[in-house]
């Protein structure tokens, strides 16, 4: 790669906005799965293992995507963008598919689908970052996408309860199916992820490879698994370390995304599926997911001028870990509807700091020529625990929590303060080649 010259913000904006789209995209699953797996008859207990989507796909398709967006150049798209613009093709397809679904098996296959999309988009995303700015930059870049991943969040979560209430749509659904609320947020979906990746492909050249790293996709067939069992065995001593914060992170948030709406619908809103203290539930967790996500947004502000201003990336990501973690363990203890917002402020404290200090701390921890696949492998440290508690919620819910979701919620509070207390352990190194 040539040296990185320093972007200016507008610039850093324009290659970032595609991740506002592909986080409305997934901002729509995230606050709605849960709820359309239950309008399709799915048990609470099952749920969890209907997820399992996610973070496979994830495991699957990321390290992949890593692995050949590194090796990929074209004369008119260069070298990430062609995966930004195929994923959100397929994105934009399975989520307006998504609220048609007619049975159970139709909405979780549509929903493999939609990670693997948003997956190929995703992943060569944060990449982008490490490819276009010099390493003193990278802090703000990880930020800017912090911000717009916010943002895209807070619209996408608010969205259904926003066309209910404004009165674009009626509440509920005339078949008692899936409310036209959630199907029109779906819809509109579609075309704000398409058009935002499509801004940043139009807006953002990419840096020809030099003809040496240009010339490594001529590799001898069986190489992939090689190198990919190389690579993980050469890990940085950043990445080891980041794995353990990582493990617990995200296991906490499953906990939060699994069980939080339909917890609230139930246990504050007293509703079962089908009811319309139920849907208000719903609603309403939609509108708490668009607060935690809004705050993110405003957070995202004040690390792009911490960052600017030298403020450690571990310090950082330290205090919103424990903010997180005492929101979300709050969430067990509140009886009202409102009070919950104040917990998902402390939520969106840590969500800011989770989309981009550890990628920040990564970036600068490992080859600039394996930069995709490094951040495709560190997924691996984000879904393994979502596999963990989508294969084992369902059951400890069941039989050790007696049923009440919102107890889960709290033990992902749990998890986010043990990653804040693993934080401790991992160092904040030079960046590669540094002296």
């Amino acid at each position: 790669m040539q040296p990185q010259r320093p972007l200016s913000l507008p610039a850093i904006w324009n290659m970032s906005f595609g991740f506002f789209g592909i986080q409305f995209g997934w901002g729509l699953q995230m606050a709605n799965m849960s709820a359309i797996y239950e309008f399709l008859g799915a048990s609470e207990s099952a749920i969890p293992m209907l997820w399992l989507a996610a973070p496979l796909t994830g495991l699957i398709v990321q390290p992949i995507i890593g692995y050949y967006s590194d090796r990929t150049w074209h004369r008119h798209l260069g070298r990430r963008r062609p995966y930004f613009l195929g994923g959100a093709i397929l994105a934009s397809l399975a989520l307006v598919a998504m609220p048609n679904s007619s049975a159970l098996w139709m909405a979780a296959g549509l929903l493999w689908v939609l990670d693997a999309s948003v997956n190929v988009s995703m992943e060569p995303f944060r990449a982008f970052v490490a490819d276009l700015l010099p390493p003193a930059q990278r802090q703000v870049g990880f930020a800017m996408q912090s911000l717009l991943i916010g943002l895209g969040a807070v619209l996408s979560s608010a969205l259904p309860w926003l066309l209910t209430h404004f009165g674009v749509v009626g509440a509920g659904s005339p078949d008692g199916g899936i409310p036209w609320s959630i199907k029109l947020s779906f819809y509109i979906g579609a075309v704000v992820f398409m058009v935002a990746v499509v801004y940043t492909v139009v807006t953002t050249k990419e840096v020809p490879p030099e003809p040496a790293a240009a010339g490594e996709g001529a590799k001898p067939p069986g190489s992939f698994f090689v190198d990919v069992w190389h690579g993980i065995q050469h890990m940085p001593v950043v990445m080891r370390r980041l794995a353990v914060v990582q493990f617990f992170t995200w296991l906490g948030l499953f906990c939060m995304w699994i069980y939080f709406t339909p917890g609230i619908a139930r246990s504050i809103f007293g509703g079962t599926p089908g009811t319309e203290a139920y849907q208000r539930g719903l609603e309403w967790g939609g509108v708490c997911f668009a607060v935690y996500n809004g705050t993110a947004f405003g957070v995202a502000f004040v690390l792009v001028a911490l960052a600017n201003r030298g403020v450690p990336a571990k310090v950082l990501h330290r205090v919103g870990l424990l903010c997180a973690g005492v929101g979300l363990a709050s969430v067990g203890f509140v009886r009202t509807p409102e009070l919950l917002l104040v917990s998902m402020v402390a939520v969106g404290i840590g969500w800011a700091t989770i989309l981009s200090m550890p990628y920040a701390l990564l970036s600068n921890a490992i080859p600039a020529q394996q930069m995709g696949f490094y951040m495709g492998v560190f997924n691996f440290f984000i879904v393994l625990p979502q596999i963990l508690a989508a294969t084992l919620l369902g059951p400890v819910v069941e039989h050790l929590l007696g049923g009440r979701a919102l107890t889960a919620v709290v033990v992902g509070g749990a998890c986010l303060i043990a990653a804040a207390a693993a934080l401790s352990w991992v160092p904040e190194d030079k960046p590669v080649g540094a002296t």
